[in-house]
């Protein structure tokens, strides 16, 4: 079996290809996978970290106002169908299966205009562009919410949730503390903004570390690399001891051990980081980006908020202190996390990649 996996940009959509790369592995030892990205996105580097191949193509998302660029944007487009076409003729696939981000747009389509089976998932509750326009072209659509269907071919359309890496569900809390070099005794709280970060959401967990400590909590704040040197500085600036109790990282490879080793989980509403989440049943306080496409973190975070799993903030609220303000009320209350993590519990879909894996298959066996 040979395939080819395409998405890029951030870990959103890197990582659901990833995972889906690792449970064809798994069921077939003699496969060669072979990943297909942008060297604008994070994917030239986590995905040699997963043990596998890529290569690279030249293209740059299209956006929908109109300016000088959008002609740039287009010709890029072209490069990168011409260069997705040669890739995808020399490595000979099965299959190619994309995962959203403007990269796989021209890798899926090349490979199903070539008569090659194709699959895309899509992770969000509103689909982005490329995906809207791939789903015309696939033999199936793989999406994470139900929500979503509605703006697919139904006959194409297979609710699967959204492929998890297996090493997210078999960390162990105890040895991820320690290697994280927390204590076992203090509740961890677990602040995120994502691969790329997110300034506003740093800012805010950067005002609640005094209190941190006065509520004898530890936390791990990862600020993403592009904001880790603005935010230490002023951590500094303001004179907070970080160390055993706090936390400050740019970005953490092995993100299992993070998710293992918290208690609550502040972050982004990306799709991955949510089915990761309720996977673990871990309580979460939700800040929706307002700056993705279609505001779909904000339905992302809906969904969990409706089951009763997360509490929803507003970032334009952040400045006003309700971050710490709902942290510290949630954490004295074990009867409402509980009921978070069991709400938590039962959104959680660990077999995502299995599915997708039986869907691989059927459409391979029907060529």
């Amino acid at each position: 079996m040979r395939v080819i996996v395409s998405g890029g940009g951030t870990g959103g959509h890197i990582y659901p290809g990833v995972a889906i790369a690792k449970k064809i592995k798994d069921k077939n030892k003699d496969v060669e996978i072979l990943f297909i990205g942008s060297k604008n996105g994070l994917e030239g580097d986590l995905v040699p970290k997963e043990g596998f191949n890529i290569k690279f193509i030249e293209v740059e998302g299209l956006n929908k106002k109109v300016s000088l660029k959008t002609f740039s944007s287009i010709k890029k487009v072209f490069k990168g169908y011409s260069g997705a076409s040669k890739i995808i003729k020399d490595f000979n696939p099965d299959i190619v299966i994309g995962t959203g981000g403007y990269v796989c747009g021209p890798v899926v389509l090349s490979a199903a205009l070539k008569g090659i089976p194709t699959i895309i998932h899509e992770q969000n509750a509103i689909p982005g562009m490329t995906n809207k326009i791939l789903s015309k072209f696939v033999k199936k659509i793989a999406i994470t919410f139900k929500e979503s269907a509605k703006f697919f071919p139904v006959k194409k359309v297979i609710y699967t949730g959204n492929p998890i890496r297996s090493q997210i569900l078999k960390a162990d809390k105890n040895i991820s503390r320690d290697k994280l070099g927390f204590s076992k005794d203090k509740s961890l709280v677990l602040a995120v903004g994502g691969s790329r970060g997110a300034k506003n959401l740093n800012n805010a967990v950067l005002d609640i570390i005094p209190e941190i400590k006065k509520h004898a909590l530890q936390l791990l704040f990862i600020t993403g690399e592009a904001q880790y040197d603005d935010i230490l500085k002023e951590a500094t600036k303001r004179g907070y001891s970080l160390g055993e109790d706090v936390k400050i990282l740019p970005y953490i490879y092995k993100m299992e051990n993070a998710l293992a080793a918290c208690d609550i989980i502040i972050s982004r509403a990306g799709a991955t980081i949510l089915s990761e989440v309720t996977a673990l049943s871990i309580p979460a306080i939700l800040i929706p980006s307002p700056y993705v496409a279609n505001n779909h973190q904000e339905l992302n975070a809906n969904a969990l908020e409706n089951k009763g799993a997360a509490i929803k903030l507003r970032e334009v609220d952040l400045p006003n202190g309700v971050l710490g303000k709902k942290l510290f009320s949630l954490v004295g209350n074990k009867e409402s996390l509980s009921g978070m993590k069991k709400a938590s519990k039962s959104m959680g879909i660990i077999d995502a990649s299995d599915k997708i894996y039986d869907i691989v298959c059927n459409l391979i066996s029907k060529k």
